[in-house]
């Protein structure tokens, strides 16, 4: 499926000279301004920070409407996917673009659980990090780690059939990699994965089982992380995915590019916000935990404080992530009966929120981001470890995009262009001779 030339045009004229800029239309109405021949025609190129209204690609993957608070995941409603999906389902449906049959289904999630092991002789790798190591730190290098044990995989030209295995490899074993690296950090002996649980029962055993124990971990929590990992699977080009297809761009392999997006999505202002929040609930409680002091802070013009988990850069009405999220956190918190100081300001904050005429008229709703580090607080995941879990739900998002990128007709090198702003040509002088 690809974007339509529709019969309009937009017409921009450069110094006498004309150019006519054909408009693209998307399946969801969605129009685009081609201007793939602007520089050839008239020697300018555009400018647009952060590439906030400019599209890098077509893709089929991920609809995402901000203003109406709509995400579809091929064209499936998030909240239908979250209300009745698996996430290997909702795996498959991002990676090969339909809902599997019961066949396929049943192929797809056995030929991960058969990889989930990670090769032998890879758990040492864990051992030469210093303890000190932040979790995206380690991942990022194990994934890049991983690929040598699959030179076959690591063909620029992929086919079809090293594609598939080389998605099937990392989907199945960056759970591993994740779980080996937190108890590795935490001094505890490896869980190693079991071939009966679900995709997300076993991360969370590996996480906080017991070796050789056969123990199956609390539903409501296995519930909520299924449903974290399913919010999390795919958000349009945002700045990891972009990332990967950048990077992927390149001919570089699967591996390098999830490497590369999990570092991307380590920063505070993506993958790291629901940290964020969680640190500055530390912060307020470090302060006295009085919370309204903070949401004046947060009205207040001229404090530089922010809300950390409220509103949405791309959501200009409210997350519809962040409704589903929202049921599963207090069903979280009224299974494990927790008592935390730090949730109790949340829950205050929220409330603050969501009754506030301030942030009722700036549409300053908590977010995703603000639900899902509560309840990773909750189960026990540590705050250095969130971002980790967001990259696990985001992996069939990356890979997704990786694979629409190299099976698109024409596909070109990432390369942006740039207007430079330093000093004109001059002369380079000896050392000798500079005062």
């Amino acid at each position: 499926m690809t974007a339509k030339t529709t019969t309009e045009a937009a017409t921009l004229s450069v110094n006498g000279q004309t150019l006519d800029l054909p408009v693209i239309l998307g399946t969801e109405r969605e129009k685009a301004l081609d201007i793939t021949k602007l520089r050839d025609a008239t020697g300018c190129i555009t400018i647009d920070p952060g590439f906030g209204n400019t599209g890098a690609c077509t893709s089929a993957i991920t609809f995402l409407n901000g203003e109406r608070g709509v995400l579809r995941y091929r064209g499936i409603p998030i909240e239908q996917l979250a209300e009745s999906a698996t996430f290997t389902e909702t795996a498959y449906l991002l990676i090969y673009g339909n809902l599997p049959s019961q066949r396929e289904m049943e192929q797809f999630s056995a030929r991960l659980t058969e990889r989930a092991a990670l090769p032998e002789g890879m758990e040492r790798h864990f051992e030469l990090f210093p303890k000190t190591a932040h979790p995206m730190a380690v991942l990022s290098a194990m994934v890049t780690i991983l690929s040598n044990y699959y030179p076959a995989l690591l063909n620029p030209y992929p086919t079809r059939e090293e594609m598939d295995e080389a998605i099937l490899t990392i989907l199945a074993k960056v759970p591993t990699l994740a779980a080996y690296g937190y108890r590795r950090s935490q001094g505890l002996p490896i869980v190693a994965p079991r071939r009966d649980l679900s995709y997300t029962a076993n991360y969370l055993h590996m996480i906080f089982g017991s070796p050789g124990a056969d123990k199956t971990p609390d539903a409501t929590i296995v519930q909520a992380m299924r449903q974290i990992f399913i919010l999390h699977a795919d958000h349009e080009q945002n700045c990891s995915t972009s990332t990967v297809r950048l990077v992927g761009s390149s001919r570089a392999n699967a591996f390098s590019s999830v490497a590369s997006g999990i570092s991307a999505l380590w920063g505070p202002l993506h993958g790291g916000a629901n940290q964020a929040v969680i640190e500055m609930l530390e912060a307020i409680q470090r302060d006295g935990g009085d919370y309204k002091k903070y949401v004046a802070l947060a009205k207040d013009k001229t404090s530089t404080f922010r809300l950390m988990g409220f509103g949405h850069r791309v959501y200009k009405n409210f997350d519809p992530r962040s409704r589903i999220i929202k049921s599963a956190c207090d069903q979280v918190l009224a299974t494990l009966g927790v008592r935390d100081p730090l949730l109790d300001i949340a829950k205050h904050l929220e409330e603050a929120a969501l009754k506030d005429d301030y942030f009722i008229a700036r549409k300053l709703y908590p977010n995703v981001d603000f639900y899902s580090g509560i309840i990773l607080r909750a189960i026990g995941i540590p705050t250095n470890g969130f971002t980790v879990t967001f990259a696990l739900g985001r992996l069939p998002g990356w890979l997704a995009h990786w694979k629409e990128m190299l099976e698109s007709p024409g596909m070109r090198i990432g390369r942006p262009r740039q207007v430079y702003v330093g000093p004109t040509e001059r002369k380079y002088v000896a050392l000798s001779q500079r005062g």
